[in-house]
């Protein structure tokens, strides 16, 4: 077990000049500390495990390919458009599959089902960041037998829930804290998308945007060392080539940026259509399993025939497809074959996801905007030659812009995208049309194909970040100079008397809960609450000074409000006497969690 030390928001201070003058005050912040260092090292390691695991994942789905539709034992990766196997087989393949699939799900983790990414936020929202380690297991085992059996999805979804789940267990097996832990399974997490696509700086940004829930440098620095170690370790194996190379691309003018732009808003209006349309399939296996009492475990083998009808119309709709997407990157799948493909594709993976089996949306969704794009882009010049529009950019905006308004992740679609293909004159088309299908999506849908499950388990979420205004206003300008102090030396029975009568201060005992207790020289010896003088285990006779239990806990005046809420919290206090840094147990005032909430609603007020 490591040596580390509680969380840093439960970290406290003493003075040490003097015992008499020991008090609980809220530690200083530190960007960056000796725990950043640790965990930073933990991360990189995770960061090997995770580009190891990637590898191991797109194998194990090769193999499964190889077996399935070729009859073979093998991990070379193939795609199963090319096996031609019958229509029979093309049917069957897929629905063995998902028999497999929900036979795990049920006897062994029912969070296999779905595509990962969700059920990673869930576990940070709302489980301390612990995930089962069976699902380490199980998740990537269930995913390469639903892909490698014709499944069209994509490997990244459970790559990132492999990962997540390695670094959870990892943080577990540690005893970390939760804020820990959560920075460990965003690594893994991060890490499993970079050794997928080569695409280390998306991945971190991915990990802030939906992972993390945060943006600070001790969070940051983790992920994205883990990030890079597991994008160098694709290179060991994969090659430094872009995953999707297509060809250069043309500068685009005025005109065709316009154009862009108007074509990320149609791509976000159609990922508020695919969300609704794939809940809406969740939704009817629901309904139906219900009424015709079908376990879930058996739905997947329901939506696989879907996948093997698909499959025997167009055989690029199996598997994961990559090769599809620089197809229509690089234009070499057009016209009725392009509408076909796109169809299809989008109709086998909506229902089969949504008939709760294990794969992934990025590619997916990928090859449905790249095809998106595509068509609209080879439309575009050929009917308005004079706007200057390229069929790839357009393609390349149509991937990302459909991506960014499904998963609601802007800046790690943009920066994916560049990443895939390495053609930064994509850059500013990309930036224009994924803000568009941004901006959009939400005008249309709160919620992204990664958050709509999360609220309908009431754990819904906002991907946003804002200034807290609490960290921005100090405790000296907040709290209360006219302090209500009693002394060590009077006795609770006293006091007892002192606060039925109601007086003798000029706000009133009565609206107080807690009282500083100083001694003779007016230094702070502690706190009473109002709790413990009415405690009628005490008697009346007992002196104040022998009530106080234990060394108070106090804000100092240049600590900030969010300082002082943290530490009520991590002292299960409402109210902190503040005193100065010279003399810390010299009471110049009190804050309450009063005081931190009318703070607050200053910061909203125009």
């Amino acid at each position: 077990m490591l040596p580390l030390a509680p969380d840093l928001a439960a970290a406290v201070e003493r003075t040490e000049n003097d015992p008499r003058d020991s008090v609980r005050a809220p530690r200083e912040y530190e960007v960056v500390d000796r725990r950043t260092v640790i965990v930073a090292c933990l991360a990189a390691v995770i960061g090997v495990a995770g580009g190891l695991v990637a590898q191991a994942l797109v194998a194990l789905i090769s193999f499964a390919t190889n077996i399935s539709f070729y009859g073979r034992i093998s991990t070379a990766f193939v795609s199963p458009a090319a096996s031609h196997r019958g229509p029979l087989a093309l049917l069957i393949i897929p629905v063995i599959g998902a028999l497999i699939v929900g036979l795990m799900a049920r006897f062994g983790s029912s969070s296999i089902r779905g595509h990962g990414i969700p059920e990673v936020m869930e576990r940070v929202l709302r489980g301390e960041s612990r995930i089962p380690a069976r699902v380490m297991f199980l998740k990537p085992v269930s995913a390469a037998i639903a892909i490698g059996t014709g499944g069209p999805f994509g490997a990244e979804g459970p790559i990132i829930a492999t990962g997540g789940a390695l670094g959870s267990l990892v943080g577990q097996l540690l005893h970390v804290t939760a804020d820990e832990r959560k920075i460990l399974l965003a690594s893994g997490a991060a890490a499993g998308m970079a050794a997928t696509f080569g695409s280390p700086v998306s991945a971190v940004l991915l990990s802030v945007e939906l992972l993390l829930f945060e943006y600070r440098p001790r969070s940051i620095i983790p992920v994205a060392l883990a990030a890079s170690v597991a994008a160098a370790v694709r290179v060991i194996f994969n090659g430094t080539a872009p995953v999707f190379p297509i060809k250069n691309l043309t500068q685009p003018s005025p005109s065709a940026l316009v154009f862009y732009a108007a074509l990320g808003a149609i791509c976000g209006l159609i990922a508020v259509g695919i969300t609704s349309f794939t809940y809406g399939v969740e939704d009817t296996f629901e309904r139906l399993g219900e009424r015709f009492h079908i376990h879930w475990m058996w739905w997947p083998a329901f939506g696989a025939l879907v996948v093997g009808l698909a499959g025997i119309l167009e055989p690029r709709t199996l598997g994961i497809g990559y090769e599809n997407i620089s197809g229509l990157l690089s234009g070499t799948i057009v016209g009725r074959a392009l509408l076909i493909l796109v169809v299809l594709k989008f109709l086998s993976w909506a229902i089969y996801l949504g008939s709760g089996t294990s794969g992934g949306t990025m590619a997916p969704l990928f090859t449905i905007g790249g095809g998106i794009g595509a068509g609209i882009g080879w439309l575009a010049v050929s009917a308005a030659p004079f706007l200057g529009v390229d069929a790839g950019v357009s393609g390349l905006v149509g991937m990302a812009a459909l991506f960014a308004g499904a998963s609601h992740a802007l800046l790690a679609s943009i920066v994916l995208a560049f990443e895939v293909t390495r053609q930064p004159v994509g850059l500013l088309p990309l930036l224009l049309g994924c803000s568009a299908a941004y901006l959009v999506s939400l005008l249309f849908s709160r919620y992204s194909i990664m958050t709509e499950k999360l609220a309908r388990r009431d754990a819904g979420v906002r991907t946003e970040y804002s200034v807290d205004h609490l960290a921005h206003v100090l405790v000296r300008d907040a709290a209360s100079r006219d302090v209500v102090s009693l002394s060590s030396k009077q006795s609770v029975g006293e006091v007892r008397k002192w606060l039925s009568e109601g007086v003798g201060h000029s706000r009133g005992p009565a609206t107080h809960q807690g009282f500083p207790v100083l001694d003779a020289a007016g230094l702070l010896v502690g706190v009473v609450t109002r709790r413990d003088l009415v405690d009628s285990s005490r008697s009346a006779e007992e002196l104040l000074g022998d009530v106080v239990t234990r060394q108070p806990a106090v804000v100092f005046e240049d600590n900030t409000l969010r300082d002082a809420a943290d530490h009520m919290v991590l002292e299960g206090v409402g109210r902190l006497p503040v005193v100065s840094r010279e003399h810390p147990r010299s009471v110049v005032g009190i804050i309450s969690r009063s005081d931190l909430l009318s703070a607050h609603a200053r910061g909203w007020r125009k």
